[in-house]
């Protein structure tokens, strides 16, 4: 997530520049043809190119705002980790006692069981969020060639690679007992065996009457809750924004930019040959908005990607973090993570 106030003009550059340069060749090309062959150009009226234009903005627009919706769902969801993981803390904290046994337990052993129960939902949380940042097909970095070089660069620059990113392999060493680490890590879906082994230590805490049905039943509805928010971070994570529609605007975009330059330099002819020139830093300008909308939808369609664009989750998870530690009453509380180079990640 990128957190300064305002971009910067390099980072802008950065973000267009490629394609802003291939724009710019092209419309000094034609300005180059235009003034070769000035006796048989063949003028193009701007009026359908207006058109044109004005449908892709539509059309852009419209992309843009479906891109907007999945990255602030996801930030949802994942706000509703943060509060349910709270939640669960206090639960199992307040919850899990010798109350309701019928033998003698030791606080020791009560102390333990909550220490497993909370320190197991660390180890879910860093586990999911290992697994939404494996690439899909249709992200950046499985696009192979130029795509994926640049992706590959900006990760360096403005995402994961910002930091030394082993975080879930050595939080859930720390977080999970010993035995369950080696079984879960090879499971195809980590996070989704933590719960379950989660249900199953309930379950062991009931038959043993550490719990009662009530709080048994209100800690296994936490779980479903987590499940939910894990299902819907996966629903964004492998179903795309519909490609017919992903597609389509960078399509109609690279139609409208052909035909520009055509269209503002028969305008500005007809101010004058020597006003022709005009045409190629306009055409430039009008082409860079076009350009920045689509780039902005385009990276912002996949709120898991591991760009600078991305749901700030190693952040969430090491704020959850720091407050289910401080609830066990431990001193040893890990740092927040801190922005780099204007990302938080």
């Amino acid at each position: 997530m990128y957190v300064k106030k305002r971009f910067s003009v390099l980072g802008i550059i950065r973000f267009t520049g490629f394609y802003s340069c291939v724009f710019l060749a092209w419309t000094v090309t034609v300005f180059v043809v235009h003034n070769i062959f000035h006796d048989s150009w063949i003028e193009v009226p701007w009026l359908p190119i207006s058109v044109i234009g004005t449908a892709v903005a539509f059309y852009v627009g419209f992309k843009n705002n479906q891109a907007y919706d999945r990255l602030w769902e996801a930030r949802k969801i994942w706000g509703g980790i943060v509060n349910d993981s709270r939640a669960w803390g206090s639960a199992v904290k307040n919850f899990v006692s010798k109350y309701f046994a019928d033998n003698d337990i030791s606080s020791v052993s009560i102390e333990k069981e909550i220490k497993i129960l909370i320190y197991r939902h660390i180890g879910w949380l860093y586990a999911l969020r290992s697994q939404m940042l494996i690439s899909t097909e249709w992200e950046h970095i499985s696009q192979g060639g130029m795509a994926a070089r640049a992706t590959r660069s900006r990760m360096k620059r403005f995402g994961v690679g910002l930091i030394d990113d082993h975080d879930t392999e050595e939080h859930l060493k720390k977080y999970l007992p010993k035995d369950e680490y080696e079984k879960l890590i090879n499971f195809k879906n980590t996070a989704t065996q933590i719960v379950d082994h989660q249900s199953l230590h309930l379950q062991r805490l009931r038959e043993k009457d550490i719990i009662d049905d009530f709080r048994h039943m209100e800690l296994q509805n936490l779980l479903r809750t987590f499940y939910a928010l894990q299902g819907k971070s996966e629903r964004i994570k492998k179903f795309p924004l519909p490609r017919q529609y992903a597609n389509a605007s960078s399509i109609f975009i690279g139609i409208f930019l052909f035909l520009l330059p055509f269209g503002m330099i028969t305008e500005f002819h007809k101010m004058g040959e020597a006003a022709t020139w005009l045409a190629i830093p306009f055409s430039f300008m009008v082409a860079w908005v076009f350009i920045m909308m689509e780039l902005v939808g385009d990276y912002s369609e996949n709120p898991f990607e591991g760009l600078g664009n991305d749901i700030p989750m190693l952040a969430l998870c090491r704020t959850i973090e720091i407050d289910l530690v401080e609830m066990l009453g431990e001193k040893d509380v890990p740092a927040g993570i801190k922005p780099v180079n204007g990302v938080l990640m």
